[in-house]
């Protein structure tokens, strides 16, 4: 299958790029970074056409264009603030589409979810405590985009509880190794440095995103013509 042998390239191409960034060659991180998320999303091109797919790929796009923006992170300010808002956007995207995922159970296990929401809503209100006496000028956009890997992270959970399996627990790993990838980058940039920060933040980052596309083209299987 052509996707299949896509995402193997995706995995291959994620190793090379993590051992690159361990040896700390960062003129060859401009160059590999940014074919990693096109891969993804050529796997998920060349998959059969199902409800959700434009969505799935617009995801990935502004995961993308985040990505390439990021580069230019440190040479000011505004790059971090536009990747920011890049991945904001891919994470509205992310809401929608597990939203609009087909439910295999139509009733969720309702302390269940209070229970996770509780979760979530502690990691909000932890994260922020820890970041807002450092944010500066930033708080009202770090405080938003919190707010949103949040919600994601809570469709997510949602869709953990009333989605088919496997493709329910492959999003929602996904969505929480997300979260922990974007968490890493805020303490390490906004509280306290992070040894092998970039590392641990793509790492957790090339996971996450393989995980959730996984998951999203296993609830949407193929189906004979």
């Amino acid at each position: 299958m052509r996707n299949s042998t896509i995402f193997k390239i995706y995995v291959a191409f994620s190793i090379l790029y993590l051992i690159i960034l361990l040896a700390e060659y960062e003129t060859l991180d401009l160059f590999l970074k940014p074919v990693l998320i096109p891969l993804l999303a050529f796997g998920n091109y060349f998959y059969r056409s199902f409800s959700t797919k434009k969505a799935l790929l617009a995801a990935l796009l502004f995961s993308w264009i985040g990505d390439v923006i990021l580069l230019f992170a440190d040479i000011a300010e505004i790059y971090f603030i536009l990747g920011l808002v890049s991945f904001l956007t891919a994470h509205i995207i992310y809401c929608v589409l597990f939203n609009k995922q087909i439910k295999s159970r139509v009733h969720k296990n309702k302390i269940t979810f209070a229970i996770g929401s509780l979760l979530v809503a502690f990691y909000l209100i932890g994260m922020l405590s820890i970041l807002l006496p450092s944010l500066g000028d930033l708080k009202i956009p770090v405080i938003i985009y919190a707010s949103v890997i949040s919600i994601m992270l809570l469709f997510a959970f949602n869709g953990f509880l009333v989605w088919q399996k496997p493709g329910n627990k492959y999003i929602f790993v996904g969505a929480i190794v997300f979260v922990i990838s974007d968490s890493i980058l805020a303490i390490n940039k906004f509280y306290a440095p992070v040894e092998r920060s970039s590392f641990f933040i793509m790492l957790t980052y090339l996971v996450a995103q393989y995980l959730i596309v996984v998951g999203i083209l296993k609830l949407n299987p193929k189906k004979a013509e």
